[in-house]
């Protein structure tokens, strides 16, 4: 995230005793990776430790929260702005990218502890604009594969989950999307452990993110992203065809 000349913290600091902050090696990444915003006495202890040039401060002084964005998840969103394919396994709700602005609404009311307007509002609008990608970026290849009971479970009641099935369709029919859906009544599944996303850079590097109740991890280790990307071919070949997931969804909808 930050440097002066070819140094990065991580490398410099090693370790909390060796960095005059006190900052541990993993706040330290955190920090590196984007998950985190560095405070400022962080900020001046860094800039004490990388020679005080005032590089490291007036880098800081460019920082800004993105509204609506956990500092956790923002590294992924700005990866998903390049991805030329993108991944998304979802076991317990309909992926943000996906989602209507009412769906959307249920679930950040139901945050605990709870959101202010303002905070919903935010949440919202970082939503809607993470959702453009579908539309602005035609040559980037989507890949949605969705339980079954996300949508069973009616979120919010009928009238939404109606909307919210009309939307998938919608989106389903773009030509650079594919949705699938993982009936619930399944022998096998290689995906119970967690939700997967993946997505390929134009420099056909991957990254994963398993997200979780307070936090996600961003995971670029080769050995990793080959075991997700194992599960994720095995999970699509288990879930329906696009053409089949289409009509459990109209069904579920209530049209024939």
């Amino acid at each position: 995230m930050f440097g002066a000349g070819s140094k990065t913290f991580s490398k410099d600091a090693g370790t909390a005793t060796s960095f005059p902050g006190g900052g541990s090696k993993h706040t330290i990444a955190s920090i590196e990776l984007g998950r985190r915003m560095p405070d400022p006495d962080f900020i001046e202890a860094a800039e004490a430790a990388l020679g005080s040039t005032g590089a490291f401060r007036r880098a800081a002084e460019h920082l800004e929260r993105e509204p609506g964005l956990a500092s956790w998840f923002r590294r992924w969103a700005m990866l998903e702005q390049v991805a030329i394919t993108l991944c998304t396994y979802e076991s317990r709700m309909v992926p943000g990218l996906l989602q209507t602005e009412r769906y959307a609404r249920v679930l950040f009311t139901e945050q605990l502890p709870p959101l202010s307007d303002s905070q919903i509002e935010e949440q919202w609008l970082a939503r809607a604009k993470r959702q453009q990608l579908l539309w602005e970026r035609p040559n980037t290849a989507f890949n949605f594969v969705l339980e079954e009971h996300v949508f069973r479970r009616c979120t919010g009641g009928m009238d939404i989950t109606r909307e919210l099935i009309d939307h998938v369709l919608e989106v389903g029919e773009l030509r650079n999307v594919e949705i699938q859906i993982m009936p619930t009544v399944r022998k096998s599944h290689a995906g119970l452990d967690n939700p997967i996303q993946l997505l390929e850079t134009p420099k056909h590097k991957w990254f994963a993110y398993c997200g979780g109740q307070r936090g996600g991890l961003l995971v670029s280790e080769p050995k990793e992203i080959s075991i997700l990307h194992q599960r994720y071919a095995r999970m699509r070949s288990q879930a329906l065809n696009p053409k089949t997931s289409r009509s459990l969804l109209q069904r579920m909808r209530g049209n024939p």
